[in-house]
């Protein structure tokens, strides 16, 4: 399915309603690119993390969304229409995501990962890095707090070179320097 930017842009609108009254304070904002392939990673706190991200990044980003939650026909249609792409966790390998992140990404499309795989994960898994590299795509680290207002920080672009392994340490430093911020 197509995503369709009409029903990604209302999504963005009916959300800032419940962000911006928290309050919503972003560093770095100049760090996401406007246009082209990048990859926006960060730390996953709470289910509200992709839309206070998007609004504050002021870019569409596709987001990695883990499969249970395309599970209802009704809420599948939403997701896939506003460009979420449905990953499977229990699989090491979910050769079907990678390759739509992949295709977005050569499309000079925004993509959001969170990393660490589930809410409150501690470590940083590999993929975004292996998406990076095969893409060709820059990753740009986000630390996203809820402290009475949103607080968010984008950091530098890392661009994609090396190893997988070593692409996630990369990664797992900044994403490190920002929390300590």
């Amino acid at each position: 399915m197509i995503p369709q930017p009409w029903m990604y842009d209302v999504t963005v609108v009916l959300t800032s309603l419940l962000v911006y009254p928290s309050g919503l304070k972003v560093y770095g904002q100049e760090k996401v690119p406007r246009t082209g392939r990048v990859i926006v990673a960060g730390n996953h706190v709470g289910n509200m993390d992709p839309f206070v991200i998007t609004i504050a990044a002021k870019r569409r980003l596709r987001f990695m969304a883990k499969k249970e939650l395309f599970g209802n026909p009704l809420f599948k249609w939403y997701m896939l229409n506003v460009g979420n792409i449905p990953v499977d966790r229990q699989s090491k390998n979910d050769i079907s995501s990678i390759r739509t992140c992949i295709k977005a990404l050569e499309e000079e499309e925004g993509l959001g990962i969170f990393p660490q795989g589930t809410r409150g994960g501690s470590q940083v898994m590999g993929g975004v890095s292996l998406i990076a590299l095969k893409a060709k795509a820059p990753i740009v680290p986000v630390y996203v707090q809820k402290k009475g207002k949103w607080i968010v920080r984008f950091g530098d672009p890392i661009e994609p070179q090396g190893t997988v392994p070593e692409l996630t340490h990369k990664f797992t430093e900044a994403l490190e320097n920002l929390k300590q911020l």
